[in-house]
């Protein structure tokens, strides 16, 4: 028995430094050489802090580009999808719902040009980018409750999405912190 033992405490030992202190310590190192030594990319608007690049926030009033919906209803200390299949009445019933809220809200755009992420959640919960798809379809929306021309709002759409890192290596993206501080800025708020 004590041949069986003394290997499987040694193995627990080891284990336990490697998974325990080793592995946080190389992550906590890589963190430190990433922008704000890792504590997130924080957005400032007017010298203070209004959000965090990487993590979406909930905008309620219609003349704001709307962000994807949340299914933690943006809580960034519980990241989390909804876990409903596509096949699940309740989630079912929650889309068509959101559907008809944003059809309602824009009316301009047709249910079958109606982006996907903006009527689902994302997997965190918390997704802060739009497809540019996504934010183009609230241009009209926006545009009118501004009392802007379309084709102002649309031109900085334009001028904020983002393209990937590496070609290939994903979609482009619309961040809808930036763009709705950005649409402030636009008109002096």
């Amino acid at each position: 028995m004590k041949q069986h033992l003394l290997p499987a405490f040694r193995l627990t030992l080891v284990l336990l430094v490697l998974c325990a202190v080793v592995y946080p310590a190389l992550i906590w190192a890589g963190a430190q050489l990433a922008p704000a030594g890792g504590q997130g990319e924080t957005i400032r608007h007017r010298g203070r802090v209004v959000g965090f690049a990487n993590v979406g926030q909930k905008f309620d009033r219609p003349e704001y580009f709307s962000s994807r919906p949340s299914a933690v209803d943006y809580n960034a200390a519980g990241s989390a999808g909804s876990n409903k299949g596509p096949s699940n009445p309740d989630y079912l019933a929650t889309v068509h719902t959101r559907v008809g809220a944003f059809l309602q809200a824009n009316p301009t755009v047709g249910a079958g040009r109606l982006p996907a992420e903006l009527v689902t959640a994302s997997g965190s919960g918390l997704d802060p980018h739009l497809s540019p798809a996504g934010a183009y379809a609230q241009v009209e929306r926006v545009a009118r409750l501004r009392g802007l021309p379309a084709a102002q709002v649309r031109a900085l759409v334009d001028s904020h999405v983002d393209e990937p890192l590496i070609v290939f290596f994903g979609p482009p993206t619309v961040n809808v912190l930036r763009l709705n501080l950005a649409l402030d800025s636009l008109q002096g708020r």
